[in-house]
């Protein structure tokens, strides 16, 4: 789900509060997937562990009607933009 990326080797890093001479780390607090299965695209979003125990039960409950109509918003456009790029092959009908 989540994941702590490293620091790069980029001089142009930020230092953390910790420690100036050490650069920030990116966390990855929230991830929307959109996946397609032959014709059928599934969106499905992920929260970090940490963030969701920091949050109160009514904001988490925000949190998941926003993120239900952000993962209805991006597999829509997904399937429209597939389907005007990969339309279905003729049938044998």
């Amino acid at each position: 789900m989540a994941r702590a990326v490293p620091p790069s080797e980029q001089p142009n890093s930020l230092p953390s509060k910790d420690n100036p001479a050490d650069p920030a780390w990116d966390v990855e607090l929230l991830r929307v997937l959109v996946s397609r299965k032959g014709t059928q695209v599934e969106a499905q979003w992920a929260i970090h562990p940490q963030l969701k125990q920091d949050l109160l039960p009514n904001e988490w409950q925000e949190v998941m009607d926003l993120m239900a109509k952000a993962t209805d918003i991006v597999g829509d456009r997904f399937s429209k933009a597939l389907a005007e790029t990969d339309p279905m092959p003729p049938g044998n009908a």
